[in-house]
């Protein structure tokens, strides 16, 4: 008859529980297991011989512990114990049996209190060359706040990520007990012209003064916001003379706000300046793929590649999208196919290719290609040209609302059979040629992404 396994003896689990995380910190280093594993909570009163819960501080945590270290775990305890159990990575504080307030609840209600999204961690961000140098020096900087990067100014345009980093700064210090201050500019402002008319200062500096670090984001918005500035420049002054960290976030470097006294704008250069571009196809792809497996979403790689391809650079506007597909087909039962996700989506796209020309097509085109703008608008047969002005008519039809006299018209032609003709061809090869469909795919990305810098 099968034995039932037994719960172990609650003072030697809790005992042999903070004995497995002690043996692990020096197998994996003291900095590795901060970062990871500093939230992480044994629950004795869940754990059996066979099956050891463990309570993580945020589903992030729980994903890459049990991804990475779930066997490690294990062999630990069958070391211990001489049985090998199932690890369970949960997420949350322990159950009631351990009257202990676990550092994962603590971390909870800090989070809260200073507004971070909790899924705002370095773990859900996705790396890619256009955003890789802003990335590893907020990492740097949340290792080592106020050491080498302060202040820390990220720059890029809407919905590339900044508030993501920069609530990953502030999630990871959480972990080490640091007092967090995050705010939006509009907020900071907003505060502070309400302790103006209370008559309330003292307790205005005393809040933004007397923390470890302070994260502003959309700092622009201090334009020409003279008494603003002048706190905000004392505010600055205090927690970097302090040795505090300091990290902002703006949609321009300091230079190109309008409106912002020189010694601000000085300031915010004292430290480092990190860009995020917009994304290149291959990281939209990944961040889609991530996002659809942290919401349970499933989607083809046609689909993905639809989205990646026609979405824009927007991974805020991109999330949306996800959801609203995800929504729809929840609510009419049918399945994400390609077709559901173009007729779901096709508002956003008809509204994205009313921003494109075929005078964007032909100079991105001509650039990624290495033809002459002018050759791909003349009659020339060499058949580079040929193959270039094949793909701008292409992109044209799937990406601007012209139809085909219209581009028969650009072009110069008689009427629309050529351009039928080239879309035809263009449609063989993509359907025999993979590489030259991740080409279409990435040149229709870099339009994209083209056009939004020139708005």
């Amino acid at each position: 008859m099968r034995s039932t396994p037994k719960p172990l003896q609650k003072d030697k689990a809790m005992n042999l529980g903070e004995k497995i995380l002690e043996t692990l910190r020096r197998e994996i280093g003291e900095q590795e297991y901060r970062h990871y594993f500093k939230t992480l909570r044994y629950d004795p009163e869940l754990s059996r011989s066979d099956r050891v819960v463990f309570h993580a501080g945020n589903i992030f945590n729980a994903r890459w512990i049990r991804t990475n270290y779930a066997e490690t775990l294990a062999h630990l305890f069958e070391v211990e114990t001489g049985v090998k159990p199932k690890i369970d990575i949960q997420v949350g504080s322990v159950s009631k049996g351990d009257s202990r307030r676990t550092r994962s609840t603590e971390a909870t209600k800090s989070t809260k209190n200073v507004h971070l999204n909790p899924s705002f961690v370095f773990e859900s961000f996705i790396v890619g060359s256009s955003n890789q140098f802003a990335y590893t020096t907020a990492r740097s900087v949340a290792e080592k706040p106020g050491k080498q990067y302060n202040p820390l100014f990220i720059y890029g345009g809407v919905g590339l990520g900044k508030t993501h980093l920069l609530q990953a700064i502030g999630n990871y210090r959480l972990g080490f007990g640091d007092k967090v201050i995050y705010t939006t500019l509009e907020q900071f402002m907003n505060k502070y012209i309400s302790h103006v008319k209370s008559q309330t200062m003292d307790r205005f500096r005393e809040h933004f003064r007397q923390c470890d670090l302070l994260l502003i984001d959309d700092i622009q918005f201090l334009s020409r916001k003279e008494q603003t500035q002048e706190e905000f420049f004392h505010t600055f002054n205090e927690l970097h003379g302090a040795g505090k960290q300091i990290v902002m976030t703006s949609d321009r470097q300091p230079k190109k706000i309008a409106g912002l006294v020189d010694r601000l704008r000085s300031r915010f250069e004292w430290g480092l300046l990190a860009d995020i571009q917009p994304p290149e196809l291959e990281t939209k792809i990944a961040i889609i793929q991530k996002k659809c497996e942290l919401d349970g979403i499933k989607l083809d790689k046609e689909i993905v590649h639809y989205i990646a391809t026609h979405m824009g650079d927007n991974i805020r506007e991109i999330e949306g999208t996800l959801i609203k597909l995800n929504a729809m087909s929840t609510m009419l039962n049918q399945p994400i196919t390609l077709e559901f996700a173009k007729n779901a989506i096709k508002d956003q796209i008809k509204e994205k290719q009313e921003n494109v020309t075929i005078d964007d097509i032909v100079r991105i085109v001509s650039r990624e290609l290495n033809v002459k703008p002018s050759d791909i608008k003349s009659k020339k047969r060499t058949r580079n040209v040929v193959n270039a002005r094949r793909i701008v008519i292409y992109l044209a039809r799937n990406l601007t609302p012209n139809s085909m006299p219209q581009i028969a018209l650009y072009f110069g032609m008689k009427d629309h059979t050529a351009i039928s003709h080239a879309m035809k061809k263009i449609n063989e090869i993509v359907d025999s040629d993979e590489n030259f469909k991740v080409l279409l795919e990435e040149l229709s990305n870099k339009i994209g992404t083209s056009t939004k810098e020139t708005e």
